[in-house]
């Protein structure tokens, strides 16, 4: 099958060498990771504590028009991911990676601190929710523009052989995030009453992920700047023709399909209980074996694409993935089976992993580095916000309205097999495997 991405778009002498040789420490990897973290950190802390959020701006005599007004407000910061995307994308590709991911991490800590501080609609009434939305939308609007610039970044300064495996450490963050939000979230929920969680509980878990904030700014005030400086007498190139935009296109279904996997994992949980009828600590368990997957699943990403090729790795595991969903989401709708349902976990947990690291590293090299850090970000909020971000209300609509457990599957087949049409249009982008004079120009 033709590729859609061809070897002219593979941008692999644009860098120059002294950014390859360069190694970035451990404290300036987990800088540049920070804000992918706290994304999922403060996702699945608004997810956790969404009830008390919604009894604290939007009370009601209806308890669940006060939760739905949570989750909208919830729902208002994927709004502005792709305006923060093309804001701060662009910023990352005309005044440098390190000015980009400065200013989406300071955004990023201003209005989650806010949001935690902000006084309850029993303070300060109508204002209250007001401020809450607002808050969200500013937050998506800096999450929108955190992945393009970091990811970018890594690529640019890892060691050439090495791109996949420090890519994968912003999979890793997010595992590792997911980990600690319901560690945090059990704690407190341990600690306080329901009123407790109301007035203090969400908000302290809120402002123990805002606490990496002025470490990670002052670790990123010591990165190197990665981005090309162009020639004085040629203007640089800002709009991408339509090779570009092919590469995008690809890469938007790939992540779309990455992304919808991931979501709809993050769901197990409640299918297992509200759809399978399984007791809560058999299910909250499967969430905890799917944060542990993501973690061994994303070094495993990394070092596999590295060694292998990036396409070879974002191929085999979907594969895997579409020809054991079915069988095993059968297994768990007929037997109910603890086994099963940590088997899947497992299984799609770890194989989308390593194909979701690898999609990232293949869009990223992809890309010419004068239009890398903007076309990433619009991909990945687009992929994030628009397509995968439905994923859970859209399966749990297919269930209702079927009235058929195995709603699911279909959901993730559909999306499996999406994804793999769109990888066979791709073309190899690791440099060890394009060709060997490439690599002696880098």
């Amino acid at each position: 099958m033709a590729s859609l991405v061809e070897p002219a778009d593979l941008d692999l002498v644009e860098i120059p060498a002294p950014f390859h040789r360069a190694r970035l420490s451990a404290k300036q990897i987990f800088a540049i990771c920070a804000g992918t973290a706290l994304e999922v950190y403060d996702y699945l802390t608004y997810a956790y504590f969404a009830v008390f959020i919604g009894q604290a701006f939007f009370p009601s005599d209806n308890p669940t028009n006060t939760l739905l007004a949570s989750l909208g407000a919830f729902a208002a910061g994927f709004i502005t991911r792709p305006l923060g995307a093309f804001v701060i994308g662009r910023m990352g590709d005309k005044m440098g990676r390190k000015p980009a991911m400065l200013f989406s991490f300071m955004m990023l800590g201003v209005s989650t601190f806010a949001l935690a501080v902000t006084p309850s609609h029993a303070v300060i009434g109508t204002a209250a929710p007001v401020l809450a939305v607002f808050f969200r939308m500013l937050q998506g609007f800096a999450l929108g523009g955190e992945m393009g610039p970091t990811t970018t970044y890594l690529v640019e300064a890892a060691p050439i052989q090495k791109r996949g495996q420090y890519v994968a450490f912003q999979y890793v963050a997010m595992g590792v995030a997911g980990f600690s939000a319901g560690l945090i979230g059990v704690i407190l929920a341990n600690v306080y009453d329901d009123a407790g969680l109301r007035d203090y509980g969400w908000r302290i878990a809120m402002l123990v992920g805002v606490s990496i904030i002025p470490l990670g700014l002052i670790l990123r005030r010591t990165l190197v700047e990665t981005l090309p400086e162009q020639p004085h007498d040629q203007a640089p190139v800002q709009k991408p023709d339509r090779s570009h935009l092919r590469t995008a296109l690809v890469g938007l279904i790939m992540m779309s399909a990455g992304a919808t996997v991931a979501y709809v994992l993050g769901y197990f949980a409640t299918y297992s209980i509200h759809t399978l009828g399984m007791p809560a600590n058999v299910a909250f368990g499967a969430t905890t074996l799917n944060g542990l997957c993501g973690i061994v699943g994303s070094f495993a990403g990394g070092i596999l694409a590295d060694r292998f090729g990036r396409r070879p790795i974002m191929i085999i595991p979907w594969v895997i993935m579409l020809v054991s969903i079915y069988p095993m989401f059968w297994m768990i709708a007929t037997y109910k089976s603890v086994a099963a349902l940590y088997a899947t976990q497992a299984v799609v947990g770890i194989s989308g992993s390593i194909g979701a690291v690898t999609i990232l590293v293949f869009v990223t090299e992809a890309l010419p580095a004068r239009i890398r850090s903007s076309m990433l970000s619009l991909v990945f909020a687009l992929a994030t916000a628009v397509f995968a971000g439905m994923a859970q209300f859209n399966v749990a609509w297919l269930t209702d309205y079927t009235h058929n457990a195995m709603a699911p599957a279909w959901y993730v087949l559909a999306w499996v097999l999406l994804g793999l049409i769109a990888m066979m249009f791709t073309h190899e982008t690791a440099p060890a495997r394009v060709g060997e004079g490439e690599v002696r120009t880098q």
